[in-house]
């Protein structure tokens, strides 16, 4: 029984010593001195805010992506023991000794190391020869602009590895697709292919671009599938469905963890939570949620309200009321009501407080038990200092005169009849029965004279003048299509009124409320909220001294001086391979050239290259050539500003089409024994000249050793290129 003991038990294990060799390069060219330079590194005083937001439990939004990338900055800082207690204020400013620089730049220096073998890898499931493969991996690893990108706190390198990642997962699952479909293995990279394109667009949008490719590819060799007639329905819905599992269902659900992950360590009230609405706010321990803490939920006749315009940008405002009138004419000669001024204010105040009235009642305190506002339903608005009550009438408001004024009004014994009531219509309703909703319902106001709708219309820019204490303008809106946001208000606080005489309701309105109601948001009303907000939200484009156009990128016409030494000529650029850049864009010309070629000749029915060749030029082509095209072409159409490093991921798959081409070459054009030793001497010399430009640009990649200003001047080898020189 026990006889197996007897034989020694023996593991054997084929290890791949290129793919050794070259991780481990990778691992050396991207570690090698990561804390230098121990100061703030270009947009490292970007990320750094948030990886501090992240360390204080402080919620944010960042509108340039996904929250995934920024958990694992934040997770670098975490394990090196970071309090987020830093001053992200300036490019060069000194790390204090409570930031563990190498571990906020580990996690992105390791992907960017980690891509050398990925690049290996992936030629060789495109079955290219281990030479080439080879040849992919060490144009990666010499690669100046993605060392660079790698050895700092950035996202770029993070965003590359799981493309890289997702493109390698596929081509595994692909290649076992004939002879081991639903095996272990099989599932092992369908789901990784997955889990890997939703960690690319969970690190940036632009990971998108290479997930639409996979899922391009994807549905291609599916319908090549259903023309084999060896597979049976059965099997050809069971692949369908594994595909929509492992590369639309799962990675949505991975998306939304992060979001998840995201929104439960940020649990905190912090700076940025004031784009959102109440009801987020309100979610968020401290800022809102201490004021609204308790208050009653349904709104009803006598309650006393703050609104807050849904809209929110470019700030948040509230209704709001004072004792000052309009003036009796406008600058433009146009004339007023001579009313009591309505506009919205930028911040809190005892003048945005309103009380909701019953037209038919006097009273101006909560009822008991209390009569509760529908959807529907007729109110009055009194504002809680003046008593005056919320009016609009056909008099041109004073800075949109197409639109009415809106006032609090007052009786001058005039023929100009108070116009004051309103219908409250809530927007997100369930049924037309809904109960007014403190913080989570949005509703419009509509004037029932004219049907004019409340809106803050100051939200598009214009304040009002001086009179009007620059505050933003507030009007009834005639032409009311739709329910744009300007128009949609929300109560943000809340108390049930008892005070019927005026002082005791002023001091009343002064005093915080007591009830205790939960108004928690669910996580999918929170992503929700977020995901738009991000979507949405754009700071404005400022041109920056280091911005470019996606034609300089091709060319390298750009660079970006990354860091600067305070004293000595050291420093820091992200700038590219120049042998390797103008190689790849021949290459992907020659390519370009060749399949025109091939495809005419094939038309005339002129086979110059094998099938199986041309299935391989074909694919290898498609993912490196289409890799580079995706991620470079949509940026022509984005409106933002664009710098260099955004052209990192496209052309990392245009470096991969380098081997691609450089083997059709030598394998089908160079046909005599003297040509194929001609072209390799040709390769050796140009790898040669990649490994010369590499070390000669090695000290503005890794900011050392520091440069004289003789030697700085000859390495600006393009004149647009931006090489600092301190002058001495």
């Amino acid at each position: 029984m026990l006889g197996f003991l007897k034989e020694p038990v023996v593991v054997t294990a084929k290890i791949n010593v290129n793919l050794v060799a070259l991780t481990m390069m990778g691992l050396i060219s991207r570690l090698w001195g990561l804390c230098y330079p121990r100061a703030v590194v270009f947009d490292e005083v970007y990320y750094g805010q948030f990886v501090s937001l992240y360390m204080k439990r402080i919620f944010f939004v960042d509108d340039s992506g996904p929250p995934f990338g920024h958990m694992l900055l934040a997770l670098g800082g975490y394990l090196g023991g970071f309090d987020g207690n830093f001053l992200w204020n300036r490019i060069g400013a000194e790390y204090s000794m409570n930031v563990p620089v190498w571990s906020l730049r580990l996690l992105p220096a390791l992907a960017g190391a980690l891509c050398v073998p990925l690049a290996y890898q992936i030629l060789v499931e495109l079955h290219l020869s281990h030479c080439a493969a080879l040849g992919a991996a060490l144009l990666i690893l010499l690669e100046n602009s993605l060392i660079t990108q790698s050895r700092f706190m950035l996202l770029e390198s993070i965003l590359i590895f799981f493309i890289l990642l997702a493109v390698l997962s596929y081509l595994k699952f692909y290649n076992l697709q004939k002879h081991s479909a639903f095996s272990g293995s099989w599932w092992f990279w369908l789901l990784l292919t997955g889990v890997a394109c939703s960690c690319a667009v969970g690190v940036k949008y632009m990971g998108l671009f290479t997930y639409m490719l996979l899922l391009a590819t994807a549905g291609l060799h599916f319908w090549h599938m259903i023309g084999d007639q060896n597979l049976s329905n059965v099997s050809l819905l069971c692949h369908f469905l594994a595909r929509g599992l492992a590369l639309i269902i799962i990675p949505m659900g991975l998306y939304l963890s992060f979001f998840y992950v995201h929104l439960a360590l940020l649990y905190r009230s912090g700076p940025h939570d004031q784009i959102m609405t109440s009801a987020f706010q309100a979610s968020l321990e401290g800022g809102l949620a201490r004021i609204t803490q308790g208050q009653p939920l349904e709104v009803a006749y006598g309650s006393q309200i703050t609104l807050r315009n849904v809209l929110g940008k470019p700030m948040q405002c509230w209704l709001h009321s004072h004792t000052n009138t309009y003036p009796i004419r406008y600058e433009n000669g146009r004339g007023s009501s001579h009313q009591q001024q309505v506009t919205c204010y930028p911040f809190k105040d005892v003048n945005n407080w309103w009380i909701v009235k019953d037209p038919g009642m006097q009273q101006l305190v909560v009822s008991n038990p209390p009569w509760p506002v529908r959807h529907g339903h007729i109110v009055q608005l009194v504002h809680g200092i003046t008593t005056r009550y919320l009016n609009t009438h056909d008099v041109a408001a004073p800075l949109s005169p197409h639109s009415q004024e809106v006032s609090c009004y007052i009786d001058y014994n005039i023929s100009m009849p108070a116009q004051n009531l309103w219908r409250v219509e809530i927007v997100n309703r369930e049924s037309d029965t809904d109960v007014w909703k403190t913080i989570l319902s949005e509703v419009r106001f509509v004037h029932v004279n004219t049907s004019a709708v409340l809106k803050a219309s100051g939200l598009s820019g214009a304040s009002l003048p001086e009179w009007g204490y620059r505050q933003l303008e507030v009007v009834g809106e005639k032409l009311s299509k739709g329910y744009h946001q300007s128009m949609v208000w929300n109560v943000e606080e809340h108390r049930y009124g008892k005070s019927q005489e005026q002082k005791e309701r002023e001091v009343e309105l002064h005093s915080p409320t007591q009830m205790d109601i939960s108004k928690n948001l669910s996580f999918m009303a929170k992503f929700t909220e977020l995901q738009w907000k991000i979507l949405t939200l754009k700071n404005e484009d400022t041109e920056h001294k280091y911005s470019s156009s996606a034609l300089d990128w091709i060319t390298m016409d750009t660079n970006i001086a990354y860091w600067l030494h305070p004293t000595s000529g050291a420093q820091i650029h992200l700038l590219g391979n120049v042998a390797t850049w103008a190689s790849a864009n021949a290459a992907a010309l020659v390519y370009l050239c060749l399949s025109l070629w091939y495809l005419l000749r094939r038309r005339r029915e002129i086979y110059d290259i094998p099938e199986d060749a041309w299935q391989l030029w074909m694919s290898a082509g498609g993912i490196c050539g289409g890799g580079w095209a995706v991620n470079y072409l949509p940026f022509f159409l984005m409106e933002k500003t664009l710098f260099l490093y955004h052209y990192l991921p496209a052309v990392t798959f245009q470096i991969l089409l380098i081997p691609v081409v450089l083997q059709h070459l030598s394998d089908h054009l160079c046909r005599s024994v003297l040509l194929k030793s001609m072209f390799s001497a040709l390769i050796v010399a140009w790898f040669s000249s990649v490994f010369f430009v590499y070390c000669t640009f090695s000290p503005v990649t890794y900011g050392q050793p520091a440069l004289s200003l003789t030697e700085l001047k000859a390495l600006r080898w393009k004149d647009t290129w931006n090489i600092l020189m301190r002058k001495q």
